[in-house]
């Protein structure tokens, strides 16, 4: 199974996630979500991957979320689906599925416990360095 992105090329988080898979000799499967939003079954089935609610997968940053109400806790997680579904902006990113698993890679350097063969370190976009002690020598 070739590992997948669920990316937005204009968040820098998500280009770093990439950049890191991509150091760590990852060859991901890129899907540009805005673009090619995740079918229903598909977000159900990430959100089961990863053990959260389509509530934590919000991206309340988004214009969006509060013009839709989605903070009111009467909403059903269906009525939350379907927002995301209407309005891929509202999907929280990046998504990474590996054989290891799936995540929401915030922060960045979280795809790192994804990943077989992990960088030992990386700098991001912004000039921080990230250490990760898991990685082999």
């Amino acid at each position: 199974m070739l590992p997948q992105i669920y990316h937005n090329p204009n968040c820098g988080t998500s280009r770093n996630t990439l950049a890191m898979m991509k150091a760590s000799g990852e060859s991901p499967e890129i899907i540009e979500y805005l673009k090619t939003p995740p079918s229903r079954e598909r977000l159900v089935e990430l959100l089961a991957m990863m053990g959260v609610g389509p509530r934590e997968l919000l991206r309340r940053k988004e214009t969006c979320y509060a013009t839709l109400g989605l903070d009111d806790p009467a909403m059903t997680n269906d009525q939350l689906i379907d927002a995301m579904l209407a309005e891929p902006i509202l999907i929280n990113r990046p998504l990474v599925v590996t054989r290891k698993g799936a995540r929401l890679c915030r922060p960045a350097e979280t795809v790192l416990d994804l990943l077989d063969h992990p960088v030992t370190h990386f700098v991001k976009e912004n000039g921080d360095v990230i250490h990760y002690p898991g990685a082999a020598p």
